[in-house]
């Protein structure tokens, strides 16, 4: 498994909501999570088969925005 983390504007329990369903079908429930205290709210992928292309365009297309942290 890797560990793939990013910069987000999720910053919300809403934005998470939103985003949830994207990053479920993509990266699988439990794989993810967004760290909501953090300042830059970092978020947190676990996975053997997604390149971190593959999530930026995911949370982007849930109309968040994201960048490597």
């Amino acid at each position: 498994m890797k560990t793939l983390q990013f910069k987000t504007n999720i910053n919300c329990g809403g934005c998470i909501k939103a985003v949830t369903p994207t990053l479920n079908q993509e990266a699988g429930a439990g794989n993810w999570q967004v760290d909501t205290a953090n300042p830059d709210k970092i978020l947190t992928v676990t996975s053997d088969r997604l390149t971190p292309e593959q999530v930026v365009e995911a949370v982007k297309n849930a109309g968040f925005e994201i960048q490597a942290a």
